[in-house]
């Protein structure tokens, strides 16, 4: 999946009630392809919806995000 689709549908994401008045987009700006997949799908399924990129970033390979790691 392109950056594109995965911040489209993180917008998406954002719109729905467990995450109104929450912002999960600005780190974004900071994530790889990678880690941004990772965190929407995160954000998914804490959201409750359907995943619709899971694993499809960086040509079809789920990695694990290591965010917060030096």
């Amino acid at each position: 999946m392109t950056r594109l689709a995965l911040l489209e549908r993180l917008k998406e994401v954002q719109q729905m009630p467990r995450y109104q008045g929450r912002d999960i987009t600005t780190i974004s700006a900071v994530l790889s392809n990678q880690a941004l997949a990772k965190h929407l799908e995160l954000c998914e399924e804490a959201a409750g919806a359907t995943p619709q990129f899971a694993g499809k970033a960086a040509g079809g390979k789920a990695e694990q995000a290591h965010v917060g790691r030096a």
